[in-house]
């Protein structure tokens, strides 16, 4: 392929995309970095952007805390230890909030206190990674558009709309013109999983919304398709076949092997294939990372190994509906 290189056309435009972030503090800052780093002219970020859970850091008095993580009881004394202790929660893209042992009972008591609770500290964090965004990108023009997926509840992800925001674009449900040439429309929902995570539809109701997207869309061979679901059975979607019915769901084993299959949405492959995008930008599955080629469309999944703080993502040159250089990237 092309090497990816300096500008010679005005018209090319560089794109850099990434996903599934997961609350990751590390991995938002480099993503907002890859502007600069890589000469992006536009960052895409395709979903899943708020953390799994909420760790409590109790109080037990005289500057020490107590907390769990990973398994773990920490026990920490000095605001200095504490701070350590936050950031290590954010890099993991867990948040934490700290609270005297009565309210962490009180909490443990109240499932739907505890889902108030974790939905605050989501927003909180969205709203100071879009305050963080546009410190980073304000004068630069490049912009940030970003998507929901599966993972993110729609209230967190209100922040993106009620923030005001110059340099981040929520782009979910829309076409958007990245350039003079080029347009994208994003999905972020997925299909039904086995964790029964707050965007899951049919693929039936999943084909709806892509229709209805893609009648948007002026002319496919110049399009973006940022859907968070990945092609069925594209290599994209590899991962080990769950026991839904186990509590947690469970990888299932025959022979002493894990069963593997494609996870994907038949509805995303029937879309591509239908509409032939010029490129389509999908996450979802974290262990599938690869490029591939549906028919004329480049197909990414850049994988995500956001628990490492490690940010992987797809580099690529547009430019007249063509997709030049083009590379996955691990940094």
């Amino acid at each position: 392929m092309p090497l990816l290189g300096k500008k010679a056309d005005k018209k090319l435009t560089k794109l850099f995309f990434a996903t599934d972030v997961h609350g990751s503090e590390r991995t938002w800052r480099k993503f907002l970095n890859a502007g600069k780093f890589y000469s992006a002219d536009v960052l895409v970020m395709g979903g899943d952007i708020i953390g799994k859970m909420a760790i409590p850091i109790i109080r037990e008095g005289a500057g020490r805390y107590r907390a769990t993580l990973q398994g773990t009881i920490h026990h920490i004394e000095g605001e200095d230890a504490l701070k350590a202790l936050q950031g290590r929660v954010g890099f993991l893209g867990f948040y934490s909030q700290v609270m005297d042992e009565e309210e962490y009972r009180a909490l443990a008591a109240d499932p739907s206190a505890v889902d108030r609770v974790f939905h605050d500290l989501a927003r909180q964090r969205l709203s100071a990674w879009i305050q963080l965004a546009e410190e980073r990108l304000s004068g630069t023009g490049i912009k940030a558009y970003v998507t929901g997926g599966n993972d993110d509840y729609a209230d967190v992800l209100a922040v993106i709309q009620e923030a005001g925001a110059q340099s981040i674009i929520d782009c979910e449900g829309k076409m958007v013109q990245i350039d003079d040439d080029h347009t994208m429309i994003s999905i972020g929902l997925s299909t039904p999983t086995p964790w029964k995570t707050p965007r899951e539809v049919s693929e039936e109701d999943l084909w709806v919304e892509i229709e209805k997207m893609a009648a948007q869309v002026p002319d496919p061979s110049k399009a973006i398709f940022n859907f968070h679901d990945p092609p069925n059975d594209s290599t994209l979607d590899r991962c080990p076949m769950l026991d839904w019915d186990a509590d947690p769901p469970a990888p299932i084993v025959k022979a002493g092997q894990m069963v593997m299959h494609g996870a994907g949405s038949k509805s995303v492959r029937r879309a591509i294939e239908t509409y032939s995008p010029m490129l389509s930008l999908h996450g979802h599955i974290h262990e599938s990372a690869g490029i591939v080629k549906i028919g004329p469309t480049i197909t990414v999944n850049p994988g995500s190994e956001y628990g490492e703080g490690i940010l992987r993502g797809f580099l690529a040159n547009l430019s007249h509906g063509q997709v030049g250089g083009y590379q996955l990237t691990s940094g």
